[in-house]
C-alpha cells in the first residue's frame, strides 16, 4: 500500500450512516470446515460513518480490531476488519493467475475460529484484501472473460470456505509485464468484478482506489462501479474522493495510518467526513499497542465518543 513514509510506502454524515449500516448487516458465518458459525451478535447501536481497519497480519493480530469500543454506548469502534493481504500470483507453466496466501495469511484463515469468528460475533465484518506480488499477474490483465471468471471463482470459494464477509481489491505491486504477462486491458477488471458479484451477491466487495484496475471500471457498455460496496482513498494522511460512481455513503475520502498520521490530522479528516456527508472512514496498520488516543482522535468526531481499549 502507498503511504508517504514507510516500507510499502503506501501514503458521513450521521444521516447517511443508516445507509452504510445496511451494507454491513449481520450474516451467519461459515467455518473453514463447513459448519455454521454462531450468528453475529447485534453490536450496540452507534450513529456515524462505517470505520475500516486494515491489519498487516505479517506483524499484527486481527483480534486487535475487536479491542476498541466506544465509551459512550459501548459500540464497536471499528465496523470492518481487512486481512492484509493475500496475493494474485502467476503460474509461468500454465500461464494463469492464482490466489496465494503467505504463511501468515494462511494461519489466520486456518484459525478462523479464533482469529475471525470472534470479530464477526461482535458484529465486525472481515474482508480479505488481495494484492499484486511482483509476478506480472494483476486484476487488469486477464486475457479473457473465462480467465477472469476462474480467478473470481477462487476468490468466492475462499470467502465461502473460511466464512469471510467479502473481498477487497488492491491493484498494487502487480508489475504488469513480468514473466511475459500482458499490460492492463479495459475488459479484465470488469469481467472479474462482474463474475465475483454474481458468485457472491450478498458479500462485500471493496476497492482500494489505486492502480490500473481502479481506472478501468467500464467496458462494452458495462460499468461495474455499482457492484462495489465501498471505495476508499489509498493515500494516508490525505483527503481524496475516490473517482468512482458510488454514493457518498459508500466512499472514504479520508485515510489515516494509525500511529503515523497525527491525531490532529486524523481528527480533522474525521470532522470533514461528517461535515461533507461521507459514509466511510479508512484506517491502516492497527497494531497490538494501546492506540486508544489515536483511535479516540477520530471516534470523537465520527461518533461523539472516546474509544476504550480492552486488552
Amino acid at each position: 500500500m502507498f503511504t508517504l513514509a514507510r516500507r510499502r510506502v503506501r501514503t458521513a454524515a450521521l444521516a447517511l450512516s443508516a445507509v452504510a449500516a445496511l451494507v454491513l448487516g449481520a450474516t451467519t458465518a461459515t467455518t473453514a470446515t463447513g459448519a455454521t458459525g454462531a450468528p453475529a451478535a447485534a453490536a450496540p447501536a452507534k450513529q456515524g460513518p462505517t470505520s475500516v481497519a486494515y491489519i498487516e497480519v505479517n506483524n499484527n493480530s486481527m483480534l486487535n480490531v475487536g479491542k476498541y469500543t466506544l465509551a459512550d454506548g459501548g459500540g464497536n469502534a471499528f465496523d470492518v476488519a481487512v486481512i492484509f493481504a493475500a496475493n494474485i500470483n502467476y503460474d509461468t507453466a500454465s500461464k494463469t493467475a492464482y490466489l496465494h496466501f503467505n504463511e501468515n495469511v494462511q494461519r489466520v484463515l486456518d484459525n478462523a475460529a479464533t482469529q475471525i469468528r470472534p470479530l464477526q460475533q461482535k458484529g465486525i465484518k472481515v474482508l480479505l484484501s488481495v494484492l499484486g506480488n511482483h509476478q506480472g499477474a494483476g486484476f487488469a490483465n486477464f486475457p479473457s472473460q473465462q480467465a477472469a471468471s476462474a480467478f473470481a471463482e477462487q476468490l468466492s470459494d475462499t470467502v465461502a470456505e473460511y466464512g469471510l464477509d467479502g473481498v477487497d481489491f488492491d491493484d498494487e505491486y502487480a508489475e504488469y509485464g513480468n514473466n511475459g504477462t500482458a499490460q492492463p486491458n479495459d475488459s479484465s477488471f470488469v469481467h472479474l468484478v462482474t463474475a465475483l458479484r454474481a458468485n457472491m451477491p450478498d458479500k462485500v466487495i471493496s476497492l482500494y482506489n489505486i492502480g490500473p484496475a481502479a481506472s478501468r471500471l467500464s467496458y462494452g457498455g458495462v460499468d461495474v462501479s455499482g457492484k462495489f460496496d465501498y471505495a476508499w482513498n489509498p493515500y494516508y494522511g490525505t483527503w481524496q474522493v475516490p473517482g468512482i460512481a458510488l454514493p457518498k455513503a459508500k466512499l472514504s475520502p479520508a485515510a489515516v495510518e494509525i500511529g503515523r498520521t497525527s491525531q490532529n490530522t486524523a481528527a480533522a479528516l474525521a470532522r470533514r467526513t461528517v461535515d461533507e456527508g461521507y459514509g466511510v472512514y479508512l484506517t491502516y496498520n492497527l497494531d497490538g499497542s494501546d492506540r486508544s488516543a489515536d483511535v479516540s482522535a477520530f471516534t470523537r468526531e465520527l461518533y461523539g465518543s472516546d474509544a476504550v481499549y480492552t486488552p
